[in-house]
């Protein structure tokens, strides 16, 4: 006698916290939510997600039918408000609702819940470096986080680095984290030298650039860079040019006085933030994208320079090398002589700069957004089963 054994999928309920989710406005952690849920919820049409914001939502991130939109006040923009929003309104949500999950891509929980837990945390920067951010901010974090990933049922991070980062820092067990790696948008992509002079045309006169993609956050180094970019300058005879992408949303006074200081601040540009489709093409015009932050969870930009077929220089430290591998030049990003050898060294010599495009090819392959996705939801699928 044969028997047929059927597996009946028992559909989930999973609320997900989808905050930074805001149009025209996706950062690192913005993207990782968007392009992961945007799999998620299409390829588990069977389960349930309901969206958390905690302001008026665009259509455009209600990715599919299984998804219930959730507007909570107030808005979390500020630690005090933090608190309330995950204390309060995001705790009396998950009672009254009893999930099987609630997913936050931002690393942000409830310390007053029982409903099971899966937080995202990137990096622990503020461990490192809290003099980087306003005083509530470092406070905020460096109370908070620890207690959230102590009360997590399960934890991802992007990287390997950050995985022990997180084990060494809060005592929390290996076997608790998953490592769930940054994908790079699928738009990018390399220009034909056409439109490569175009964009140089549009954004400094035709002249050849370095570029570097960030929030103008003092972790990214961009006084260094600019320093490194005023020697690279005084030492070669081109009309190179640094291009900057990004908002200044953290530029400080000692930025300021260091970008006053150049002696080549008129080659210095800022483009503020572009598009996708225009900030592909810019990356990609580059002679390199030159990403020497000196902290990162990951590091998107440099998948981005691979991606667009230009070449790499980023930092020696934290999860640059990890993603980077053999197909960057690294530098030591608190050595602006440093810097400005690779820079230099990039400029002069187009063999190098063609075998670290070749070599990044190869590497960009070991990431995409669809095996994020795949492996975000791995780790869902221990949480709600219990699997520590």
């Amino acid at each position: 006698m044969q028997f047929t054994i059927i597996f009946y999928l028992v559909p989930v309920k999973i609320v997900v916290n989808t905050r930074l989710l805001i149009k025209d406005k996706l950062e690192g952690i913005g993207w990782f939510t968007y392009e992961s849920l945007r799999r998620i919820t299409r390829d588990h049409p069977q389960d349930h997600f309901i969206f958390v914001f905690d302001r008026e939502f665009e259509e455009d991130f209600i990715f599919s039918d299984n998804i219930t939109p959730v507007i909570l006040s107030p808005q979390a923009r500020h630690p005090f408000l933090y608190y309330l929003w995950f204390e309060f309104s995001v705790t009396h949500l998950l009672k009254d609702l009893k999930p099987d999950l609630f997913l936050s891509p931002d690393g942000y929980l409830s310390l007053r819940t029982d409903t099971k837990q899966l937080g995202v945390i990137h990096d622990i920067n503020f461990r490192h470096h809290p003099e980087d951010l306003p005083f509530m901010e470092r406070k905020y974090y460096n109370y908070f986080f620890p207690k959230y990933a102590h009360k997590a049922t399960r934890l991802a991070t992007v990287s390997a680095f950050s995985k022990n980062d997180i084990v060494n820092e809060f005592g929390i067990t290996p076997s608790k984290i998953d490592i769930v790696y940054d994908g790079v948008n699928e738009l990018f992509g390399p220009v034909a030298s056409l439109e490569r002079e175009a964009i140089k045309g549009k954004y400094t006169n035709g002249a050849d650039y370095f570029v570097f993609v960030g929030a103008l956050h003092p972790r990214k180094n961009i006084s260094r860079l600019m320093q490194a970019f005023d020697g690279f300058k005084d030492m070669y005879s081109g009309s190179a040019k640094l291009v900057i992408v990004g908002e200044k949303m953290w530029w400080t006074p000692e930025i300021e006085n260091n970008y006053n200081a150049l002696k080549f601040k008129g080659d210095v540009v800022f483009t503020g933030r572009l598009s996708q489709e225009e900030l592909s093409r810019v990356i990609a015009s580059s002679i390199a994208m030159v990403y020497v932050t000196y902290f990162e969870g990951f590091g998107i930009p440099i998948l981005e320079g691979f991606q667009c077929e230009t070449a790499v220089i980023t930092s020696n430290l934290t999860a640059m090398p990890e993603v980077a591998g053999d197909s960057a030049l690294l530098v030591d990003p608190f050595s602006v002589e440093s810097i400005k050898g690779a820079m230099l060294l990039l400029a002069k010599d187009e063999p190098l700069r063609k075998a670290l495009i070749e070599k990044g090819k190869i590497r960009k392959q070991k990431f995409s957004w669809n095996k994020t996705a795949a492996l975000l939801w791995e780790s869902v699928e221990k949480t709600v089963n219990g699997n520590r």
